[in-house]
């Protein structure tokens, strides 16, 4: 399923969340929760490795990924009034991918973060190729 045949409600919730987290497993299967800025382009969803400090010239999430692909993007919405509640998981396969092959992700990712409007991240980027969603929401 891509993320264009989601209900009108989950892609908005796509597109107003500030935040997801990107669930995926370490080199010794376990499981890392990390929370990432993302927009969805050309039926992918895009995350960019930006310059905000990381600990190695290569951050742990690309190493992982690109030995072990499989992961899931989740995007949420909390509110102290439960039937507000609604989330979207996206699982699929994630790609690392270099920052100029993917002006459409640049683009996007530029017109949701002021930040990556003003610098374009270093990158590389990650191509979550969508290939199964679920979604869930307390109202209707």
């Amino acid at each position: 399923m891509s993320v264009e045949k989601l209900p009108a409600w989950a892609r908005d919730l796509l597109e107003a969340e500030r935040v997801a987290r990107l669930a995926y497993l370490d080199d010794d299967g376990r499981p890392r929760v990390l929370p990432v800025t993302f927009a969805v382009a050309a039926d992918a969803v895009w995350s960019a490795i930006d310059e905000k400090p990381k600990r190695t010239a290569e951050p742990a999430r690309v190493r992982f990924l690109s030995r072990r692909p499989e992961a899931a993007l989740v995007a949420d919405r909390y509110d102290d009034d439960w039937s507000r509640l609604a989330w979207v998981e996206l699982l699929g396969r994630i790609d690392v991918v270099a920052v100029e092959s993917s002006p459409d992700a640049q683009a996007a990712l530029a017109a949701k973060y002021e930040p990556y409007a003003r610098r374009t991240p270093p990158g590389p980027l990650l191509r979550l190729t969508v290939e199964r969603t679920l979604h869930w929401r307390a109202a209707g």
